[in-house]
């Protein structure tokens, strides 16, 4: 067991730095499930101890969870003969059944392949909507973030760097760590100036781009490769930057190009968007941003 070298836990304004683990009303699952070898499914569920509560009502719940995690099939077999999945399934209605006021998650996904991540991740958006239980989740996955969190919190080396909605970090990051972390693979250093409709950023390379938000002197430009635009033809309108297309590599539900136009800019279409472009690697092509989609981060050094 550790102890806190410093600094206080408070739930609710209540401190439970030194409570008792069975007086923190917290659950966790953890990444290897910790699941009891020598018990049955139902017996792990029904290992915690929960004070003044009475068996029917424990009952109830172990009915509720294995329903709602699909594992009622399972009640009767062990650990050993599960799969991964079924493991994290398992672990999470034990979890559940104390009725926690706190669910702390450490990256339940990870081990997983990615038919069982699906499942999980949907089974957890579930237990959200249909439970009042606060979950704190762990995790380097985006997926997992974008679907789950109404709030987040991004970390580096110990200390927390960007909190706010899910739509903020991800469209509004303050540094170019975090805008890494969550995604954000254009990101460009220049010079912006204001000229009191949009902001005009002259990137290291001498490129120009228009953005609408609002900088002035050092600045990061962040582009989202979702938000770039490729065409093999040249456009007569809008902000677009010609180039060579020098890389192709195909993902799970898309196609990434990586444009060399003196800065390389990297953009993400769709299988079918790919397949329409009709380029290939060593073409010459346009890469369209539209100004309301580049994050300006003025300042970065600070």
């Amino acid at each position: 067991m550790y102890t806190a070298d410093a600094g206080r836990v408070e739930l609710d304004e209540r401190e439970i730095t030194g409570a008792a683990p069975k007086d923190r009303p917290i659950s966790m699952v953890y990444q290897d499930y910790m699941l009891f070898p020598h018990l049955t499914v139902e017996e792990n569920i029904r290992f915690g101890r929960i004070q003044g509560v009475s068996e029917a009502e424990i009952d109830g719940r172990v009915d509720r969870f294995t329903d709602l995690l699909d594992i009622d099939d399972l009640r009767h077999r062990y650990p050993r003969t599960l799969s991964g999945g079924e493991k994290q399934r398992v672990a999470l209605a034990r979890s559940l059944v104390l009725d926690p006021e706190v669910l702390l998650l450490d990256e339940p996904v990870s081990a997983l392949d990615v038919p069982s991540k699906e499942q999980i991740i949907d089974e957890l958006e579930s237990i959200q909507a249909e439970t009042d239980v606060t979950v704190l989740h762990v995790t380097h996955g985006r997926e997992e973030a974008i679907r789950l969190a109404d709030r987040l919190a991004v970390m580096k080396d110990g200390e927390i760097v960007q909190t706010g909605t899910t739509e903020t970090v991800f469209e509004e990051p303050n540094s170019r760590f975090v805008a890494q972390f969550v995604g954000t693979e254009n990101v460009f250093e220049g010079t912006a100036t204001w000229d009191g409709d949009s902001t005009s950023v002259e990137l290291e390379s001498g490129l120009e781009i228009e953005a609408s938000d609002r900088a002035e002197g050092e600045t990061l430009a962040c582009i989202r490769p979702e938000y770039v635009s490729v065409r093999a033809d040249q456009p007569t309108d809008g902000q677009w930057i010609d180039g060579e297309l020098v890389g192709v590599s195909r993902r799970e539900a898309a196609v990434q190009l990586d444009v060399e136009a003196g800065v390389e800019i990297t953009a993400r279409l769709t299988t079918s968007a790919y397949a329409a472009l009709d380029a290939a690697v060593g073409d010459t092509v346009f890469v369209g941003v539209d100004p309301e989609s580049i994050h300006l981060i003025a300042n970065p050094g600070r």
